[in-house]
């Protein structure tokens, strides 16, 4: 097994948390459920031209996508076949990240994949046939990082949003939003738009989806966690909140997450 990583150099860090590539052999399970993520994502299949994704865990139905695909922001959880995904690049961006490299409206993006190819043409192909014939993961993270690093510019993010979806990032409490509005000198509509179309999520879902991840990265590999405690933490008002919350966004119970949860704090292996 195989997995590299790396942070990009100025000025792409400022738009993305890392790049990675993925070379694993099949998994003992099938299905894999996967927990959602705010934030948006390149996804480059380099074992098959396809990305299937199943809204239940019994691998029903499937939408099938192009191996090479620009993932939106995602507050529900889907699931994936295991089987075709162990030979596979991807790029973590940050909240504003994608919108400036890809001058694409993040709402459009939103809980679905859409092929790079659609939104690039040849441009795309081109890419995934070089990463094909390119022998090693640093190879192939470099030439990722100079076909990224040679679009920036595209379009500007606004920096009333990008404050905001910084500040959102590390303290998701929703009563900022007005006031983060009132900050950047726009109405709260305004300021929901402009959030909606550069972020691809509302202020507030966008604030709720950033708490749950709080508490996966609170609860990962621990065998019995406090509830109580962590949603006080987490900014929950009570226990009931935060099971309310959590069965929205990952499409299971706090307790079951904890019985089923794998290595990986997104990836839940199904039996």
């Amino acid at each position: 097994m195989s997995f590299v990583a790396i942070t990009p150099r100025p000025p792409l860090d400022a738009l993305i948390v890392q790049l990675w590539d993925c070379d694993m052999p099949a998994q003992p399970w099938r299905f894999e459920r996967i927990l959602p993520n705010p934030r948006p994502a390149l996804i480059l299949n380099l074992l098959e031209d396809e990305t299937r994704v199943y809204q239940d865990d019994a691998g029903g139905d499937c939408q099938r996508s192009p191996g090479s695909v620009l993932s939106g922001p995602y507050t529900r959880s889907f699931v994936i076949d295991t089987a075709e995904q162990t030979k596979v690049m991807g790029v973590e961006f940050r909240a504003t990240g994608a919108y400036p490299l890809f001058a694409e409206r993040l709402d459009h993006l939103a809980e679905r994949d859409v092929g790079l190819e659609a939104l690039l043409g040849r441009e795309a192909r081109r890419l995934r046939e070089q990463l094909l014939h390119t022998p090693t993961p640093k190879r192939r993270l470099e030439l990722l990082h100079a076909w990224l690093a040679g679009r920036i510019g595209r379009v500007q993010v606004d920096p009333s949003i990008a404050h905001a979806a910084k500040v959102l990032a590390r303290a998701p409490q929703q009563q900022r939003i007005a006031t983060l509005a009132r900050a950047g000198g726009t109405s709260l509509r305004r300021f929901g738009a402009l959030f909606r179309e550069q972020v691809g999520l509302s202020p507030k879902r966008f604030a709720r989806a950033i708490r749950f991840r709080a508490v996966i990265a609170s609860v990962h590999r621990r065998e019995r966690v406090e509830w109580a405690h962590v949603a006080l933490d987490c900014g929950f008002h009570d226990q009931p909140h935060l099971v309310r919350e959590f069965r929205d966004f990952a499409g299971m119970t706090p307790t079951a997450y904890l019985a089923q949860q794998g290595e990986h704090a997104n990836h839940i292996p199904l039996p």
